[in-house]
Protein backbone atom coordinates (compact mmCIF):
# COMPACT_ATOMS: atom_id res chain seq x y z
CA UNK A 1 0.00 0.00 0.00
CA UNK A 2 0.92 3.56 -0.53
CA UNK A 3 2.06 4.74 2.92
CA UNK A 4 0.19 8.05 1.94
CA UNK A 5 -3.30 6.49 0.53
CA UNK A 6 -5.98 6.86 3.25
CA UNK A 7 -7.87 6.13 1.31
CA UNK A 8 -7.01 2.59 0.79
CA UNK A 9 -7.24 2.00 4.56
CA UNK A 10 -10.58 3.48 4.60
CA UNK A 11 -11.55 0.44 1.99
CA UNK A 12 -9.74 -1.80 4.24
CA UNK A 13 -11.34 -0.54 7.17
CA UNK A 14 -14.77 -1.47 5.59
CA UNK A 15 -13.97 -4.86 4.33
CA UNK A 16 -12.87 -5.74 8.10
CA UNK A 17 -16.30 -4.28 9.88
CA UNK A 18 -18.29 -7.33 8.87
CA UNK A 19 -15.76 -9.53 10.22
CA UNK A 20 -15.85 -7.65 13.22
CA UNK A 21 -19.36 -7.71 13.99
CA UNK A 22 -19.36 -11.57 13.17
CA UNK A 23 -16.99 -11.56 16.41
CA UNK A 24 -18.31 -8.57 18.56
CA UNK A 25 -20.50 -11.10 20.76
CA UNK A 26 -17.54 -13.84 21.60
CA UNK A 27 -15.58 -10.50 22.70
CA UNK A 28 -18.39 -9.29 25.05
CA UNK A 29 -18.50 -13.08 26.22
CA UNK A 30 -14.49 -13.15 27.26
CA UNK A 31 -14.43 -9.29 28.15
CA UNK A 32 -11.35 -9.24 25.80
CA UNK A 33 -11.33 -9.00 21.77
CA UNK A 34 -11.33 -12.24 19.72
CA UNK A 35 -8.37 -12.81 18.45
CA UNK A 36 -9.62 -13.08 14.91
CA UNK A 37 -10.51 -9.77 14.98
CA UNK A 38 -7.05 -8.41 16.05
CA UNK A 39 -5.59 -10.18 13.82
CA UNK A 40 -7.65 -8.72 10.62
CA UNK A 41 -6.63 -4.91 12.12
CA UNK A 42 -3.37 -5.95 12.29
CA UNK A 43 -2.96 -7.86 8.78
CA UNK A 44 -5.19 -4.56 7.97
CA UNK A 45 -2.47 -1.87 9.10
CA UNK A 46 -4.59 -0.18 11.12
CA UNK A 47 -2.16 0.40 13.91
CA UNK A 48 0.36 1.37 11.74
CA UNK A 49 -1.64 4.71 10.59
CA UNK A 50 -0.20 7.89 12.21
CA UNK A 51 3.16 5.46 13.29
CA UNK A 52 5.97 7.00 12.04
CA UNK A 53 7.73 5.78 8.59
CA UNK A 54 10.64 5.86 9.54
CA UNK A 55 9.53 2.71 12.46
CA UNK A 56 7.41 1.21 9.40
CA UNK A 57 4.76 3.13 9.95
CA UNK A 58 2.21 5.00 7.15
CA UNK A 59 1.93 8.79 8.78
CA UNK A 60 -1.40 9.50 7.64
CA UNK A 61 -2.79 12.45 8.19
CA UNK A 62 -4.94 12.13 11.97
CA UNK A 63 -8.49 12.01 10.07
CA UNK A 64 -7.74 9.23 8.62
CA UNK A 65 -7.54 7.37 12.23
CA UNK A 66 -10.87 9.06 13.01
CA UNK A 67 -13.09 7.99 9.80
CA UNK A 68 -11.29 4.46 10.40
CA UNK A 69 -12.41 4.27 13.81
CA UNK A 70 -16.44 5.13 12.42
CA UNK A 71 -16.11 3.02 10.03
CA UNK A 72 -15.10 -0.18 12.57
CA UNK A 73 -17.96 0.88 14.78
CA UNK A 74 -20.32 -0.29 12.49
CA UNK A 75 -18.71 -3.43 13.07
CA UNK A 76 -17.98 -3.18 16.75
CA UNK A 77 -17.21 -0.35 18.82
CA UNK A 78 -14.91 -2.19 21.34
CA UNK A 79 -12.60 -2.63 18.37
CA UNK A 80 -12.76 1.10 17.34
CA UNK A 81 -11.56 1.41 20.68
CA UNK A 82 -9.14 -0.02 20.93
CA UNK A 83 -7.62 1.07 17.81
CA UNK A 84 -8.73 4.56 19.06
CA UNK A 85 -6.30 4.44 22.35
CA UNK A 86 -3.62 2.10 20.51
CA UNK A 87 -2.91 4.56 17.27
CA UNK A 88 -3.27 7.48 19.51
CA UNK A 89 -0.19 5.99 22.08
CA UNK A 90 1.90 5.44 18.91
CA UNK A 91 1.29 8.87 17.61
CA UNK A 92 2.51 9.69 20.97
CA UNK A 93 5.64 7.03 21.38
CA UNK A 94 7.00 8.89 18.18
CA UNK A 95 7.30 12.10 20.97
CA UNK A 96 9.22 10.19 23.17
CA UNK A 97 13.46 9.98 22.75
CA UNK A 98 14.41 8.20 19.90
CA UNK A 99 15.37 5.12 21.28
CA UNK A 100 12.06 4.73 22.60
CA UNK A 101 10.60 3.62 18.73
CA UNK A 102 13.35 1.71 18.34
CA UNK A 103 12.91 -0.86 21.13
CA UNK A 104 9.03 -0.75 20.46
CA UNK A 105 8.93 -1.40 17.15
CA UNK A 106 12.59 -3.22 15.93
CA UNK A 107 10.74 -6.30 17.21
CA UNK A 108 7.10 -5.85 15.99
CA UNK A 109 5.92 -3.14 13.29
CA UNK A 110 2.72 -3.60 14.37
CA UNK A 111 2.81 -2.98 17.91
CA UNK A 112 -0.58 -2.96 20.33
CA UNK A 113 -0.36 -0.57 22.87
CA UNK A 114 -2.52 0.49 25.86
CA UNK A 115 -2.39 3.05 28.33
CA UNK A 116 -3.14 4.33 31.61
CA UNK A 117 -2.17 8.29 32.00
CA UNK A 118 -3.62 9.06 35.74
CA UNK A 119 -0.88 9.81 38.07
CA UNK A 120 -1.59 6.60 39.95
CA UNK A 121 2.07 5.56 39.93
CA UNK A 122 5.55 6.91 41.40
CA UNK A 123 8.43 7.10 39.57
CA UNK A 124 11.16 7.30 41.81
CA UNK A 125 14.68 8.84 39.99
CA UNK A 126 17.26 6.32 40.12
CA UNK A 127 21.00 6.16 38.07
CA UNK A 128 19.86 6.28 34.27
CA UNK A 129 16.13 6.75 34.72
CA UNK A 130 13.17 6.05 37.03
CA UNK A 131 11.43 2.71 39.80
CA UNK A 132 8.18 2.64 38.92
CA UNK A 133 5.15 1.43 40.91
CA UNK A 134 1.44 1.84 41.47
CA UNK A 135 -1.46 0.62 39.99
CA UNK A 136 -3.83 1.63 37.22
CA UNK A 137 -7.47 1.50 35.73
CA UNK A 138 -9.14 1.08 32.28
CA UNK A 139 -6.11 -0.04 30.21
CA UNK A 140 -8.18 -0.72 27.32
CA UNK A 141 -6.71 -3.72 24.96
CA UNK A 142 -4.37 -4.69 27.21
CA UNK A 143 -4.75 -8.29 26.59
CA UNK A 144 -3.34 -7.86 23.13
CA UNK A 145 -0.35 -4.74 24.02
CA UNK A 146 3.08 -5.39 24.07
CA UNK A 147 4.16 -2.13 25.61
CA UNK A 148 1.82 0.49 28.38
CA UNK A 149 2.11 4.33 28.78
CA UNK A 150 1.51 4.50 32.56
CA UNK A 151 1.15 8.08 34.33
CA UNK A 152 3.32 8.81 37.80
CA UNK A 153 4.47 11.45 39.73
CA UNK A 154 8.08 12.36 39.76
CA UNK A 155 8.89 10.71 43.66
CA UNK A 156 10.51 14.08 44.74
CA UNK A 157 9.66 15.82 47.81
CA UNK A 158 7.05 18.49 46.72
CA UNK A 159 5.77 17.36 42.78
CA UNK A 160 4.37 20.29 40.75
CA UNK A 161 3.25 19.78 37.25
CA UNK A 162 6.42 19.44 35.60
CA UNK A 163 6.32 16.36 37.73
CA UNK A 164 3.21 14.23 36.14
CA UNK A 165 5.53 11.96 33.94
CA UNK A 166 4.24 9.72 31.41
CA UNK A 167 6.59 6.42 30.85
CA UNK A 168 6.23 3.39 28.21
CA UNK A 169 7.01 0.56 30.25
CA UNK A 170 7.01 -3.52 28.14
CA UNK A 171 4.47 -5.87 28.67
CA UNK A 172 7.12 -7.95 31.18
CA UNK A 173 7.13 -4.75 33.82
CA UNK A 174 3.74 -5.16 34.41
CA UNK A 175 0.63 -7.30 35.62
CA UNK A 176 -2.91 -7.55 34.01
CA UNK A 177 -5.24 -7.88 37.07
CA UNK A 178 -8.65 -9.03 35.34
CA UNK A 179 -11.11 -6.22 36.47
CA UNK A 180 -13.26 -4.99 33.47
CA UNK A 181 -16.98 -6.13 33.74
CA UNK A 182 -18.53 -3.13 32.61
CA UNK A 183 -21.79 -3.74 30.72
CA UNK A 184 -20.85 -1.85 27.77
CA UNK A 185 -17.80 -2.22 25.68
CA UNK A 186 -17.02 -5.49 27.54
CA UNK A 187 -14.92 -6.53 24.41
CA UNK A 188 -12.37 -3.35 25.35
CA UNK A 189 -10.46 -5.50 28.42
CA UNK A 190 -9.82 -2.28 30.32
CA UNK A 191 -8.60 -4.43 33.21
CA UNK A 192 -6.66 -2.80 35.45
CA UNK A 193 -2.60 -3.42 35.21
CA UNK A 194 0.36 -2.74 37.94
CA UNK A 195 4.13 -2.24 37.99
CA UNK A 196 6.16 -3.00 40.98
CA UNK A 197 9.81 -1.77 41.28
CA UNK A 198 9.94 -1.31 37.25
CA UNK A 199 12.95 -0.01 35.78
CA UNK A 200 12.34 2.85 33.20
CA UNK A 201 15.33 4.33 31.45
CA UNK A 202 14.91 7.81 30.82
CA UNK A 203 14.34 7.75 27.24
CA UNK A 204 11.35 5.98 27.53
CA UNK A 205 9.69 9.30 29.80
CA UNK A 206 7.90 12.20 28.64
CA UNK A 207 6.36 14.89 31.03
CA UNK A 208 2.56 15.18 30.10
CA UNK A 209 3.49 19.39 30.44
CA UNK A 210 5.54 18.35 27.26
CA UNK A 211 2.68 17.36 25.34
CA UNK A 212 0.77 20.48 26.58
CA UNK A 213 2.99 22.94 24.86
CA UNK A 214 3.21 19.71 21.69
CA UNK A 215 6.57 19.76 22.04
CA UNK A 216 8.85 16.24 22.74
CA UNK A 217 12.44 15.03 22.46
CA UNK A 218 11.16 12.79 19.43
CA UNK A 219 10.53 15.59 17.27
CA UNK A 220 14.10 15.73 16.12
CA UNK A 221 13.90 12.49 14.34
CA UNK A 222 10.07 12.36 14.09
CA UNK A 223 9.67 15.81 12.34
CA UNK A 224 6.19 16.16 10.49
CA UNK A 225 3.89 18.18 11.19
CA UNK A 226 1.93 15.26 12.52
CA UNK A 227 3.71 15.00 15.42
CA UNK A 228 3.45 18.62 16.32
CA UNK A 229 0.02 18.74 17.18
CA UNK A 230 -1.70 18.50 21.08
CA UNK A 231 -1.59 15.11 22.66
CA UNK A 232 -5.03 16.34 23.96
CA UNK A 233 -6.95 16.93 20.93
CA UNK A 234 -5.49 13.99 19.38
CA UNK A 235 -5.95 11.49 22.63
CA UNK A 236 -10.32 12.60 22.87
CA UNK A 237 -10.95 11.92 19.22
CA UNK A 238 -9.62 8.56 19.57
CA UNK A 239 -12.31 7.97 22.21
CA UNK A 240 -14.63 9.93 20.76
CA UNK A 241 -15.56 9.18 17.15
CA UNK A 242 -16.08 5.49 17.78
CA UNK A 243 -19.61 6.12 19.24
CA UNK A 244 -20.53 7.54 15.64
CA UNK A 245 -19.92 4.11 14.12
CA UNK A 246 -22.01 2.36 16.90
CA UNK A 247 -24.71 4.49 15.92
CA UNK A 248 -24.68 4.23 12.34
CA UNK A 249 -24.90 0.52 12.68
CA UNK A 250 -28.21 1.09 15.08
CA UNK A 251 -29.66 3.67 12.86
CA UNK A 252 -29.16 1.37 9.88
CA UNK A 253 -30.52 -1.83 11.48
CA UNK A 254 -33.59 0.58 12.65
CA UNK A 255 -34.43 1.40 8.91
CA UNK A 256 -33.77 -1.93 7.42
CA UNK A 257 -36.49 -3.07 9.86
CA UNK A 258 -39.16 0.02 10.22
CA UNK A 259 -41.25 -1.06 7.45
CA UNK A 260 -41.76 -4.58 8.44
CA UNK A 261 -42.62 -3.42 12.34
CA UNK A 262 -46.06 -2.69 13.47
CA UNK A 263 -46.66 -0.35 16.14
CA UNK A 264 -50.40 0.08 17.27
CA UNK A 265 -51.61 -1.26 13.91
CA UNK A 266 -49.26 0.77 11.89
CA UNK A 267 -46.26 0.39 10.12
CA UNK A 268 -43.05 1.99 12.76
CA UNK A 269 -42.08 3.93 9.51
CA UNK A 270 -45.05 5.61 9.80
CA UNK A 271 -44.53 7.42 13.35
CA UNK A 272 -43.42 10.62 13.19
CA UNK A 273 -41.30 10.08 16.66
CA UNK A 274 -39.25 7.36 14.20
CA UNK A 275 -38.84 9.86 11.56
CA UNK A 276 -36.95 12.68 13.35
CA UNK A 277 -35.24 9.78 15.22
CA UNK A 278 -33.53 8.52 11.94
CA UNK A 279 -33.23 12.13 11.37
CA UNK A 280 -31.41 13.27 14.26
CA UNK A 281 -29.10 10.30 14.49
CA UNK A 282 -27.96 10.72 10.91
CA UNK A 283 -27.38 14.54 11.82
CA UNK A 284 -25.50 13.48 14.96
CA UNK A 285 -23.03 11.09 12.86
CA UNK A 286 -22.55 13.60 10.17
CA UNK A 287 -21.40 16.47 13.18
CA UNK A 288 -18.82 13.84 14.06
CA UNK A 289 -17.54 13.44 10.60
CA UNK A 290 -17.46 17.34 10.06
CA UNK A 291 -16.07 18.31 13.86
CA UNK A 292 -13.00 15.89 13.07
CA UNK A 293 -12.58 16.72 9.48
CA UNK A 294 -12.53 20.86 10.29
CA UNK A 295 -10.96 20.93 13.23
CA UNK A 296 -8.16 18.76 12.79
CA UNK A 297 -7.50 20.67 9.31
CA UNK A 298 -7.13 23.51 11.47
CA UNK A 299 -4.68 21.86 13.74
CA UNK A 300 -2.74 20.31 11.24
CA UNK A 301 -2.85 23.80 9.53
CA UNK A 302 -0.92 25.60 12.25
CA UNK A 303 1.54 23.01 12.48
CA UNK A 304 2.72 23.34 8.97
CA UNK A 305 3.16 26.92 9.71
CA UNK A 306 4.81 26.08 12.82
CA UNK A 307 2.39 27.50 15.43
CA UNK A 308 1.18 25.91 18.57
CA UNK A 309 -2.72 26.06 18.29
CA UNK A 310 -3.88 28.34 20.68
CA UNK A 311 -5.42 27.09 24.05
CA UNK A 312 -8.89 29.04 23.37
CA UNK A 313 -8.92 26.91 20.37
CA UNK A 314 -8.17 23.91 22.06
CA UNK A 315 -10.73 24.63 24.78
CA UNK A 316 -13.35 25.16 21.89
CA UNK A 317 -12.25 21.75 20.13
CA UNK A 318 -12.16 19.67 23.18
CA UNK A 319 -15.87 20.54 23.70
CA UNK A 320 -16.67 19.84 20.35
CA UNK A 321 -15.12 16.51 20.41
CA UNK A 322 -17.02 15.60 23.68
CA UNK A 323 -20.40 16.31 21.97
CA UNK A 324 -20.09 13.53 19.70
CA UNK A 325 -20.53 10.87 22.00
CA UNK A 326 -23.39 12.96 24.18
CA UNK A 327 -25.19 12.75 20.94
CA UNK A 328 -24.60 9.63 19.61
CA UNK A 329 -25.91 8.26 23.11
CA UNK A 330 -29.23 10.52 22.65
CA UNK A 331 -29.68 9.59 19.62
CA UNK A 332 -29.33 5.88 20.22
CA UNK A 333 -31.41 5.82 23.05
CA UNK A 334 -34.33 6.99 21.60
CA UNK A 335 -34.12 4.32 18.76
CA UNK A 336 -33.72 2.07 22.06
CA UNK A 337 -37.10 3.43 23.30
CA UNK A 338 -38.41 3.32 19.51
CA UNK A 339 -37.71 -0.49 19.03
CA UNK A 340 -39.60 -1.73 21.70
CA UNK A 341 -39.45 -4.92 22.88
CA UNK A 342 -37.23 -6.48 19.69
CA UNK A 343 -35.09 -3.85 20.98
CA UNK A 344 -34.00 -6.12 23.91
CA UNK A 345 -33.29 -9.20 21.31
CA UNK A 346 -29.45 -10.69 21.12
CA UNK A 347 -30.19 -10.35 17.25
CA UNK A 348 -30.86 -7.13 17.30
CA UNK A 349 -27.98 -4.51 17.92
CA UNK A 350 -29.87 -2.01 19.36
CA UNK A 351 -28.90 -2.53 23.57
CA UNK A 352 -25.81 -3.65 22.69
CA UNK A 353 -24.34 -1.05 21.10
CA UNK A 354 -26.68 1.15 23.20
CA UNK A 355 -24.64 -0.01 26.05
CA UNK A 356 -22.02 0.57 24.60
CA UNK A 357 -22.04 4.16 23.58
CA UNK A 358 -23.21 4.93 27.13
CA UNK A 359 -20.15 3.35 28.45
CA UNK A 360 -18.26 5.54 26.15
CA UNK A 361 -20.07 8.70 26.95
CA UNK A 362 -18.15 7.81 31.27
CA UNK A 363 -14.67 8.51 30.05
CA UNK A 364 -13.39 11.84 31.28
CA UNK A 365 -13.00 13.16 27.61
CA UNK A 366 -16.45 12.65 26.65
CA UNK A 367 -17.73 14.91 29.89
CA UNK A 368 -19.67 17.18 27.84
CA UNK A 369 -20.68 19.28 30.47
CA UNK A 370 -17.04 19.47 32.17
CA UNK A 371 -15.39 20.83 28.92
CA UNK A 372 -18.42 23.02 27.81
CA UNK A 373 -17.41 24.81 31.46
CA UNK A 374 -13.81 25.23 30.59
CA UNK A 375 -14.97 26.85 27.25
CA UNK A 376 -16.97 29.01 28.53
CA UNK A 377 -14.83 30.02 31.38
CA UNK A 378 -12.41 30.99 28.43
CA UNK A 379 -14.61 33.14 26.59
CA UNK A 380 -15.63 35.24 29.53
CA UNK A 381 -11.73 35.60 30.05
CA UNK A 382 -11.57 34.41 33.63
CA UNK A 383 -7.47 33.18 34.49
CA UNK A 384 -6.34 30.45 32.36
CA UNK A 385 -6.52 26.76 33.59
CA UNK A 386 -3.97 24.37 33.85
CA UNK A 387 -5.18 21.51 31.74
CA UNK A 388 -2.21 19.39 30.01
CA UNK A 389 -4.73 17.53 28.17
CA UNK A 390 -6.48 19.90 26.31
Amino acid sequence: MNASDGAEILKRARDVAPLLAANAAEGRGNFRMSGKSIAAMREAGFFRILQPRRHGGFELAPQIIYETEIILGEGDMSAAWILGVSGVISWLVALFDARAGEETWSANGDEIFCCALRRNGVATPVPGGYRLSGRWTYASGCDYAGWAVLGAMRGVEKPGPQDHLLLLVPRADFEIIDTWRSPGMQATGSHDVAARDAFVPAHRMIRLIDNLNCAGPGQSTNDAPLYRLPFGQIFGAGVSTPAAGALRAILDAFVAGARERKRMGSSLADDPDAQLACAQAAGAIDLAHMIVARNFEAMMADARRGVVTPIPDRLRYKYQLSTITERCRAAATRILDLSGTAGLSDKAPFQHLTADICAARQHITNQTMLHGRDLGWSMLGLPEKADFMV
